[in-house]
């Protein structure tokens, strides 16, 4: 099975409380990618907290990918994805 690709990247948002705290870091979502190339199934693996583990779901669930392939067939495939959150 080969690995889903990411066509379309929408950046998360930072939560109002975690600006104001500048607080930075990553949150490792479990996902599974559907035939259609959408994100399903969003679980969060490991929290920030501060409202960014929402706002890093609610961001993959925008993006888009090429979906996994076996035998030249799209198929669902579970993915991890790390959404990093860094103030500039």
């Amino acid at each position: 099975v080969s690995a889903p690709v990411v066509v379309l990247k929408v950046d998360p948002e930072y939560s109002e409380d975690a600006r104001k705290a500048k607080y930075s870091g990553s949150v490792l979502l479990s996902i599974v990618v559907d035939t259609e190339g959408r994100a399903r199934d969003v679980h969060v693996v490991r929290s920030l907290g501060m409202g960014l583990d929402e706002k890093a779901a609610e961001a993959v669930r925008k993006w888009k990918f090429k979906p996994g392939m076996r035998g030249g067939v799209a198929v669902n495939v579970r993915a991890t994805i790390e959404v990093n959150f860094r103030l500039l």
